[in-house]
């Protein structure tokens, strides 16, 4: 009799991954009904013709579910904010322009996955497990990498009121923990600052801030990121 195969390809693989999918894309569509508060695992069974015990053999639970939808998430930012950085113009600054507008698109296109991200989406849930943190992490270093394109700032931490001891220090550890210690504390400080705009930005256009307001946000991101070239 031939061996199993043994690289998780094998039928039953095959199907668990299936499964797993079937699952994750009906649970997708629970958080843009409802959000997370709507999300269950015994109304996806049943949607799928399974019996909940079933389907605790996918996903242990609900935040294990949650976790796999956030990790996705990340992984699917992450790929388009590459594809920005890789077809946008070559100039640092057309860059940088063009990852900003990655990072609205995606998010525009998919809310419900863009707020798991940056909240924890039901109490309890440990939105920041090392887990999460690691998924996170790849689509910063894009951003590392088109702010580092940019000419190096003429203040940062090592020249900000606070000194290194204050301000360089926690982004020195933050580099080694993610491996990334060639990127300078000034860089990452600027990307963290960008990141933080953008977000705030975005988080008002996905929950109708802006359009209660009666306004386009479109010049705001373009302002915020030509302020933020041009303070290099």
């Amino acid at each position: 009799m031939a061996a199993a195969p043994r690289n998780g390809t094998g039928p039953r693989d095959r199907f668990r991954a299936q499964v797993r999918q079937e699952v994750k894309a009906a649970a997708l569509r629970q958080l843009a009904e409802g959000g997370p508060e709507a999300l269950s695992l015994n109304a996806i069974a049943k949607q799928l013709g399974m019996t909940g015990p079933a389907l605790y053999r996918y996903f242990a639970n609900r935040d294990s579910l949650l976790t796999d939808l956030v990790v996705d998430a990340y992984g699917d930012l992450t790929s388009a904010l590459t594809r920005a950085a890789a077809d946008g113009p070559a100039d640092p600054a057309g860059r940088l322009t063009g990852l900003v507008h990655a990072y609205r698109a995606w998010a525009l296109a998919e809310p419900h996955r863009y707020r798991l991200l940056f909240r924890a989406p039901l109490q309890g849930y440990d939105a920041q497990a090392a887990g999460l943190v690691e998924a996170a992490q790849p689509a910063m270093n894009v951003l590392l990498e088109a702010v580092g394109a940019l000419a190096e700032p003429e203040t940062g931490p090592e020249t900000e009121p606070g000194g290194p001891a204050e301000t360089a220090a926690p982004f020195q550890r933050w580099k080694e923990r993610h491996g990334i210690e060639e990127v300078s504390e000034a860089v990452a400080a600027r990307s963290t600052l960008l990141w933080a705009r953008l977000h705030g930005l975005v988080a008002l256009e996905i929950e109708g801030n802006f359009r209660s307001m009666g306004i386009d946000p479109s010049p705001l991101y373009e302002a915020e990121t030509a302020d933020f070239v041009q303070a290099r």
